[in-house]
């Protein structure tokens, strides 16, 4: 790998942030609402699979960043 390439790893690293953190409230969304409608729990499951997504998304986002600064 040439070093031109090595320094654009971080920022494509940083860029996919945000990505991982919607996918991560989505999908927890999604598993949510599916166990609603298999349990009859409407909402609660599905704002619980928000919470849990949201959570997971943001602790990859600081660990992404923290890794990507040190």
């Amino acid at each position: 790998m040439s070093p031109g390439e090595r320094r654009d790893l971080p920022l494509l690293s940083l860029l996919s942030v945000g990505t991982v953190l919607v996918t991560c409230i989505v999908l927890g969304y999604l598993l949510g609402r599916w166990l609603d409608g298999k349990w009859g729990t409407d909402p609660w499951l599905g704002v619980t699979g928000v919470v849990v997504g949201s959570i997971a998304g943001f602790l990859q986002l600081f660990r992404t960043v923290s890794q990507t600064l040190k």
